[in-house]
């Protein structure tokens, strides 16, 4: 070995970035909620009816209350200064028997909505979120292709009364994930095993869609934006070298995705893009199937759904064209604040280095503001920021809702919080800890 080479006295001096990792100006930042998950009492839909076969502990209920406790969760929610928020419509309210509106319940939310505009909230209301009333229901629900029509009749009903109250316009919620749970996994309401089911409700959903996008932009021409929120899936081969399962991601990705859009072309001014879902490909033979990636060692939520910030931007950067998008809903289910602390940060992450590269992304909705009733799988997910007693409704705002605050505050990240998913750990730190561990055990 060469003897005068030059030996460094000093080492290098250490690089940091500690700017706030900035979102650009007027972004969006909120939470959602669905009337049917939070308000209680809906007894006119069809969820309500089918509930009441099922354990007590998986019927809505109450809810959370929030038909009666809105002003407070509204309060909350400002108190976090959030600035926009996402939520629904009860159709099973306004319209309780075929063409028979109930002028206290529009009245209802007339109030709710004057509530979130007065606070100087940005409004994204849904007119559908997965529920029917019990009439449209017996009458063979999305099947049914009267039920377009019966949807348009509801929507010139209530839009003309709210309309002063709504910023951002969403038809419906997750088609895909309504007829996925109907005919497919069968948890839902109206279950059955039918193809044809499936294509007449995907049909159906579609021109409602359509039909409601052009009343929206004829009756208010002002142009308030209408899109859908759709659940999107980050989808990704096992072995990238694998033609099978790189097929298998190509359909899986077409039809789980991109389908509705192209049924929809041309009446969406933004994209709505609920992210949660990172599913992997491997091949079995001449097939490929799902992985099974519950039973690997990885950080998951409390119902066992990977948590896979990189998905995100692959979502977003897919979907990347002229239209705008915003995050409808994204969000973890855990008991474990610390990890929807580190949710929080690496999913957000995602988001500012696809804006960063080029994506028109103008908005985040958590999900949720509150826990709330998770359909089939009752009160025990809790994705709330605020957390809700179920015995009392009394709410309690959670650490990571403060966490979020501060990126609010800041329209950005701040390097700070950037603790969460370990930039400020030091090697010191921890040799120091685990020498002092070894002392105190011996």
């Amino acid at each position: 070995m060469p003897q005068d080479l030059p030996i460094p006295q000093e080492h290098p001096k250490e690089h940091h970035e500690h700017q706030t990792l900035k979102f650009p100006d007027g972004f969006l930042w909120g939470a959602a909620t669905s009337a049917h998950q939070v308000e209680g009492n809906n007894i006119n839909n069809d969820w309500w009816q089918w509930e009441q076969d099922r354990p007590f502990d998986l019927r809505s209920g109450q809810a959370c209350d929030q038909y009666n406790r809105y002003e407070q969760d509204f309060e909350l929610a400002k108190q976090l200064n959030h600035n926009a928020h996402r939520l629904s419509i009860e159709w099973s309210r306004i319209e309780p028997s075929e063409g028979k509106f109930d002028s206290v319940e529009i009245g209802h939310y007339k109030k709710v909505l004057k509530s979130l505009k007065d606070k100087g909230f940005t409004v994204m209301l849904t007119l559908w979120h997965f529920t029917l009333p019990k009439w449209v229901a017996d009458k063979g629900a999305w099947e049914n292709g009267q039920t377009v029509k019966y949807f348009e009749r509801f929507v010139k009903k209530i839009a003309p009364e709210i309309s002063q109250y709504v910023d951002l316009w969403v038809t419906l919620n997750e088609p895909g994930v309504y007829i996925y749970e109907t005919y497919i996994e069968k948890a839902w309401p109206h279950a059955k095993k039918s193809w044809l089911g499936q294509i007449k409700t995907f049909l159906n959903l579609a021109s409602a869609h359509k039909k409601v996008y052009k009343y929206l932009h004829k009756t208010f021409p002002a142009g308030k934006p209408v899109g859908i929120a759709n659940n999107i899936l980050s989808f990704e081969s096992y072995h990238k070298h694998s033609i099978i399962e790189q097929v298998a991601v190509s359909l899986n990705d077409l039809f789980s995705n991109h389908l509705f859009y192209f049924f929809t072309r041309n009446t969406h001014d933004f994209l709505g893009i609920n992210y949660y879902f990172h599913i992997r490909f491997k091949s079995k033979g001449m097939l490929a199937a799902k992985e099974d990636t519950i039973q690997q060692i990885h950080d998951v939520s409390d119902l066992g759904w990977e948590i896979y910030p990189e998905g995100i931007f692959e979502v977003l950067t897919d979907f990347a064209d002229d239209l705008p998008i915003y995050i409808t809903e994204c969000g973890i289910a855990s008991t474990n604040d610390d990890r929807r602390n580190r949710f929080l940060i690496s999913y957000l992450q995602e988001v500012a280095r696809a804006i960063k590269s080029g994506v028109n992304v103008r908005g985040f909705f958590y999900w949720s503001l509150i826990d709330n009733f998770e359909w089939h799988l009752g009160f025990e997910p809790r994705f709330g920021l605020i957390e809700i007693d179920y015995q009392t409704f009394k709410r309690h705002i959670r650490p990571s809702a403060l966490v979020y605050t501060d990126i609010i505050q800041h329209n950005g990240i701040p390097h700070s919080l950037l603790r969460f998913i370990g930039h400020t750990v030091q090697a010191e730190e921890v040799l120091e800890k685990r020498q002092k561990e070894i002392e105190k055990g011996s």
